[in-house]
């Protein structure tokens, strides 16, 4: 729950800072009048997203055991290529997004009142279509209860209390600093979706290892306590996993992990300069 509650604040984020952009740019140049059809196009986009999840749900279940294994690993993995994609674009746009949709709202103006929709649902659909696709891999294996819904229900509705009053002015977050910090625990999060993948792969009997474990510290964290599970929940954690998917866990998480990080730690921290001392002049009686 834990793990979906943050892929739903940091995507919810991202859908409301849009939606909130595209709302103020509207409303300070006196065309309010336009509204309803960002409206719309961010209410098509939504329903859209959510009959994707539904279909994936659905679809998943009328397949057998191995045929959903393998559906699940494929869903795994597209979803860890969003995340790993996600993240590297946002800390890049994060600066200039607004200044961007800007401008591509004022070139839909220009064309009409549909493309103002169009542009709405375009901006939104991606984020949405996101959020589907991570939603199904992050919750798989929980679905019998009402946690992952949650969870999500949770993360979407505080990006929007964060979003409705960033547009208020009533707060004011440092984006990027968010976007890096969320955006690396996204990494650790992806990580162990793509070591579900594995095993998912290895449950269908396209891999093998199933039964070849890397560690076993079922003792030290006994698969039914709270923390163990909330391991599990935010990060993939098993106490007795394969050796391939630590391997793959290991694989995806470190490069990706120092990757992204890697600007953080190039920039060097700002020092004052200080002008040379200047001793004084002597003065002789």
């Amino acid at each position: 729950m834990t793990a979906i509650y943050l892929i739903g604040l940091r995507e919810g984020l991202e859908i409301t800072l849009v939606v909130s952009i595209l709302v103020a740019f509207l409303v300070k140049s006196g065309r309010k009048h336009l509204l309803k059809w960002v409206w719309s196009g961010v209410a098509l986009a939504a329903l859209i997203s959510i009959g994707f999840t539904a279909l994936l749900e659905i679809g998943a279940a009328e397949l057998t055991f191995e045929q959903q294994e393998l559906f699940e690993a494929i869903a795994s993995f597209v979803a860890v290529a969003f995340v790993t994609w996600m993240i590297f674009w946002m800390r890049r746009m994060a600066r200039r997004m607004a200044a961007e949709l800007r401008g591509r709202l004022e070139e839909a103006i220009k064309v009409g009142t549909f493309a103002v929709a169009g542009m709405a649902f375009l901006a939104v659909i991606r984020e949405g279509l996101e959020t589907s696709i991570l939603f199904y891999a992050a919750a798989q294996g929980a679905m019998d209860t009402a946690e992952p819904l949650i969870g999500i229900s949770l993360g979407l509705l505080t990006a929007v209390v964060l979003g409705w009053l960033l547009y208020a002015s009533a707060v004011r977050i440092n984006l990027t600093k968010f976007f890096t910090w969320t955006g690396a625990l996204l990494v650790l999060v992806a990580a162990g979706i793509f070591k579900y993948g594995v095993h998912d792969l290895q449950e269908a009997g396209i891999v093998p290892g199933l039964n070849t474990y890397a560690y076993d510290v079922t003792k030290a964290f006994p698969p039914d306590s709270w923390y163990a599970e909330l391991l599990r929940g935010m990060f993939n954690f098993t106490p007795q996993p394969s050796v391939l998917e630590t391997v793959a866990w290991a694989g995806y998480g470190i490069p990706v992990l120092v990757l992204f990080l890697l600007p953080l730690l190039r920039r060097q921290p700002k020092t004052d300069a200080k002008p040379p001392a200047v001793e004084p002049a002597s003065t002789n009686a």
